[in-house]
């Protein structure tokens, strides 16, 4: 909606998309709005600056980010929900630290850290969360906003990040892009057609226990609305399997041999599949009769 808003020192004033219909949210308000609706956990309304940026309007969203947050603290009136400040600074590693720290002094019940997973590298992210989670509270929750590959998550709990959020299982599986322990498999592509193998072998989620890889392809082709539920349900087994699993390796204190073998077996994967388009195509095939 960044077209469509506009933002002051006073907060967001933005027109509907749907309707054209003009909305102003103050810190005030957003504090009010969650408060009415109940959540356990509730964010403080922040100023994410779109990249490629200057580092002035950087510098101002970290300034706005404080203010805001301020605002939000001092107009709680319950104390039953847990408020997290969020973490700003683009991809400059001092305002980072700056921001931390400053939302630290304020002492909220958790922190995230937001503006990443916006366009920029990988490689640049997880920098920015060398720099910034050292500055947190470890006896506080730490969130990375909006991300959520396999492999983000890995690497943000090996960072020190305890929570994320993100579309990636509902939008990859409406999209058929499905997730598993070897890598990811991408229902809508015609080898699949005859696959009577579950998305993951090792999966114990209800959709790999009854239904096969040709089927779910064959969903995604016509369209049916199903398929997309299903490879959802799957996806969102699948993260949450994930979790549980990097949860039990930190208790045991075999986290880093988890994660070298996550990127173990996605390599093997790779590379057995190389190996059999490259056998594909020296094998002439009879298309199958529909």
């Amino acid at each position: 909606m960044a077209k469509l808003c506009e933002v002051t020192d006073d907060g967001v004033t933005f027109q509907s998309h749907i309707d054209g219909s003009t909305h102003f949210i103050t810190p005030e308000t957003a504090i009010e709005i969650q408060e009415a609706l109940g959540a356990d956990m509730i964010m403080t309304l922040d100023q994410c600056v779109a990249l490629p940026a200057t580092q002035d309007a950087i510098r101002e969203g970290v300034r706005r980010t404080k203010l805001w947050a301020e605002r939000c603290q001092a107009s709680r009136q319950r104390t039953d929900q847990a408020l997290f400040g969020i973490v700003q600074g683009g991809l400059e590693q001092e305002l980072r630290v700056v921001s931390a720290r400053e939302l630290v002094a304020l002492g909220f019940e958790g922190y995230a850290v937001g503006g990443l997973s916006v366009g920029e590298s990988k490689a640049d992210m997880y920098a920015m969360l060398d720099v910034t989670v050292p500055e947190l509270p470890d006896d506080k929750p730490r969130y990375l906003m909006g991300v959520g590959l396999p492999e983000d998550l890995i690497e943000g709990v090996a960072r020190g990040i305890d929570m994320f959020d993100c579309v990636v299982p509902s939008r990859h599986g409406r999209t058929g892009s499905l997730f598993s322990a070897r890598g990811r498999v991408v229902i809508k592509q015609a080898q699949y057609t005859r696959d009577e193998r579950p998305i993951d072998p090792d999966c114990g989620c209800p959709v790999c226990a009854r239904y096969s890889r040709a089927y779910l392809h064959h969903l995604f082709n016509v369209k049916e609305m199903l398929g997309a539920r299903l490879n959802t349900i799957h996806n969102l087994w699948y993260f949450a399997d994930l979790m549980r699993r990097m949860r039990g390796a930190i208790a045991q204190g075999t986290f880093a041999e988890f994660r070298e073998a996550f990127y173990h077996a996605r390599e093997r994967d790779a590379t057995e599949t190389a190996s059999a388009n490259r056998d594909a195509g020296t094998v002439q095939r009879t298309p199958p009769n529909v």
